[in-house]
């Protein structure tokens, strides 16, 4: 059965939504915005009038007391925050999901059954995964770009800028003896220095089971009401300084000067919060051109694609629980962006962001006609131009990148690839076996079903030939050879190539001699991956690269033009998985009217889901138990605990894991989704409907004492009330 989206029905005017909003309760209006933390000093009087009761200098400082100093950088892609003087670390339970699988198994289910160290010792090592603090920001933009004029064409201008970056961050690493990373912001309008230290030696110390972690699954993902307990708990270790070292049984939890403290006494709607962490990608300030790319291109064929090989997964993930385990962490990568884009194209429509764009647009440009000394009049036409140009080679692009390069066999191929440049190198015998053993990917075979991945090319290889309006003369010439049969082309790929299996891949190391790079040139997987890489390379990549290149400078131009139109806006920097900080209100909602307003849910919405037959809704045995009895200890709150709350806090990708603050800087949550209304809030921020979704504290201390018998941390956390 594919899966579908159940989209809600009769969704109501956002104009009657805030009206109900405002017959409920008082509050401020959202605030838009992702802020650098450098720059909250100048938002201080705004902050302050929201609600904030903490010293605006406590929010961000590089003496290494500021809040700051107790948020990460979680792994490539998440936030995390220290929540004790001990290295603890809580971010959410899908951030910490891919690491968790490596350490799972059949035997080790963590997933099924959830791990909590009991103490220290019984911490699991997490081999690859690190943690960034953020110890200063700096504003560069005088030492980046001096005397480089808006005009300077664009290698000269990108060639000038790298090497003065290079030799910037140079400076900065001598100087503070950590690492150093110069970002663009503004387009390119602005550079800042970030200084970071990295850790290295992080442990696993508590994983609640996914009948709570992930509860609801992918239904339930992006979707208000929310039941998910979305958190992990992790620690960070350090060397006897305290500084970065690797994996050592020697090492000790790292000794943090600051960390949040956490308030148990909760909160109510109206309260003011902040989210604090990594927002990963926003696009607020393009034109109107770009985004119907995004509409009409990008996230449709994404959604078609990926609809048709999640259903297959599922459907093998259901059947099977050692299936279940080596695709549960790409099943849930690959549908959290398919669903995430469903919503943002229906909040793109039923927001008419492309006519506003369009507006603003036609406003700007009667301002840029009236500036004949600057370079703003002909931008947006060169936009329109531009993107009319490149659309075709973007759609086609995005069907390979969906389709034939979204068949793991295929992927393969690029491994085969690199096995093929090491035969072509000439080097010893001894040494190519060696290097070829090295390259096999046994990380990637202990979690690939060959049988699944053979459905999936037999699903999407028809995909791929009926909307590619140009594809590699190997592909048409090997399906006609087949006689246009996609089943007996998939048969003849998964039978005959090495790359279906670790045992044929080693099998083909071990015995490698200098001459057998002929096996890989006649490996079926290498031919469909160079077929496809070589025809991106030579057909669709020098168009995008050049389109690329263009919209850059252009973008940079209108952003800049954007500031000087409108001098008293308050424009912030589009995210790009840096350090921010968002605020706004604990505020409600219920996309299908006032019956069903709420801005938070407790265990009892949980229990009500509970179904044995449905993975996504099967509550654990010891969770029902300790509802039965109402066992929650100093959790408990009207006969049942507080579980997710929402609020209007702008957030992105990357805010996973974030800490949710109240005004005096406490934690109360941990952010970990957004509403699937509200999604297109990387592109347009409506505060009617924008909400992000945050497990309560207190939900998670109750897992972590009552259900995971962890309450031994809880001695380690500075807990305080109001």
């Amino acid at each position: 059965m594919l899966i579908k989206l159940e989209i809600r029905p009769n969704f109501l005017k956002k104009a009657i939504l805030s009206a109900i909003s405002l017959l409920i309760f008082s509050s401020p209006r959202a605030k838009e915005g992702l802020w650098l933390p450098p720059n909250l000093i100048d938002r201080q009087n705004d902050l302050e009038v929201s609600g904030l009761r903490l010293p605006i200098e406590k929010l961000y400082n590089p003496d290494g007391t500021g809040l700051n100093n107790a948020i990460v950088l979680f792994g490539s892609g998440c936030t995390a925050e220290v929540i004790s003087s001990k290295g603890l670390l809580l971010t959410n339970h899908h951030c910490g999901y891919g690491t968790v699988q490596g350490l799972s198994s059949v035997k080790n289910d963590y997933f099924a059954n959830g791990f909590f160290a009991k103490n220290n010792a019984q911490e699991i090592p997490c081999p690859g995964l690190t943690v960034t603090f953020i110890r200063k920001i700096e504003n560069v933009t005088d030492k980046v770009l001096y005397y480089l004029p808006d005009t300077m064409k664009n290698k000269i201008r990108d060639s000038i800028i790298a090497l003065r970056v290079a030799a910037v961050e140079k400076d900065y690493e001598k100087s503070t003896g950590l690492d150093a990373t110069i970002k663009p912001y503004y387009n390119g309008n602005q550079y800042w220095v970030i200084v970071t230290e990295t850790y290295k030696d992080i442990r696993l110390v508590g994983f609640p089971p996914n009948g709570i972690g992930k509860f609801g699954g992918d239904t339930d993902n992006w979707m208000w009401p929310r039941h998910t307990g979305d958190f992990s708990m992790f620690r960070i270790y350090a060397g006897k300084d305290n500084k970065p070292a690797a994996y050592s049984k020697d090492n000790r939890p790292y000794r943090a000067k600051a960390y949040f403290a956490i308030n148990t006494s909760g909160y109510k709607e109206g309260d003011f919060t902040m989210v604090y962490g990594f927002p990963g990608y926003t696009q607020e300030y393009i034109s109107s051109y770009q985004l119907k790319q995004v509409y009409d291109i990008t996230d449709p064929i994404r959604i078609q694609a990926r609809s048709i090989k999640l259903d297959i997964w599922k459907n093998n993930m259901d059947n099977s629980r050692d299936l279940f385990i080596k695709y549960a962490s790409k099943f849930a990568h690959i549908a959290n962006g398919w669903k995430k884009w469903q919503g943002e194209m229906w909040g793109l429509t039923t927001n008419n962001v492309i006519d506003k764009k369009r507006a603003y647009e036609n406003k700007f440009q009667q301002w840029a006609n009236d500036q004949p000394a600057k370079p703003y009049a002909g931008i947006l036409p060169a936009m329109d131009l531009a993107t009319q140009a490149v659309n075709d080679a973007m759609r086609n692009d995005e069907y390979i990148k969906e389709t034939v390069l979204g068949i793991e066999l295929v992927q393969q191929g690029a491994t085969l690839d690199k096995m093929l440049q090491c035969f072509r190198s000439k080097m010893p015998v001894a040494q190519l076996q060696d290097t070829l053993k090295k390259l096999c990917n046994k990380g990637f075979y202990k979690n690939y079903d060959l049988a699944t991945d053979k459905q999936v090319f037999r699903a999407l290889m028809p995909l791929y030939f009926s909307n590619s309006t140009g594809m590699p003369a190997y592909y048409s010439r090997t399906y006609r050879g087949y006689n246009k049969n996609f089943a007996h082309w998939a048969n003849d790929v998964y039978r005959r190539s090495a790359a279906t299996g670790i045992d044929k891949m080693e099998a083909l190391a071990e015995g490698a001699q200098a001459g057998d790079s002929t096996k890989i040139l006649a490996d079926p997987a290498w031919k469909l991956y160079t077929a496809v890489t070589e025809y991106r390379t030579k057909k669709i990549v020098p168009l995008m690269q050049r389109y690329y290149n263009k919209m850059n400078t252009l973008n940079r131009l209108y952003m800049k033009g954007q500031m000087e139109e409108s001098p008293r806006h308050d424009f912030y920097p589009d995210a790009n998985l840096t350090l921010r900080l968002t605020y706004g209100h604990v505020k409600g909602i219920d996309p299908d009217g006032p019956a069903g307003y709420s801005y938070q849910t407790t265990l009892d919405g949980a229990i009500a889901k509970d179904n044995p037959d449905i993975e996504e809704f099967k509550v654990p045995e010891k969770l029902k138990e300790l509802y039965k009895k109402k066992d929650y200890g100093r959790w408990g709150v009207n006969g049942t605990v507080p579980l997710a709350f929402i609020a209007d806090n702008h957030t992105s990708g990357g805010n996973s894991g974030s800490p949710v603050l109240n005004a005096k800087g406490q934690l109360i949550g941990t952010n970990f989704d957004r509403v699937w209304e509200g999604t297109m809030s990387d592109y347009y921020f409506d505060p009617s409907v924008c909400r992000n979704i945050s497990i309560d504290i207190r939900y998670t201390l109750f897992i972590l004492q009552k259900f995971g018998g962890a309450g031994w941390l809880l001695n380690e956390m500075k807990l305080v009330k109001n």
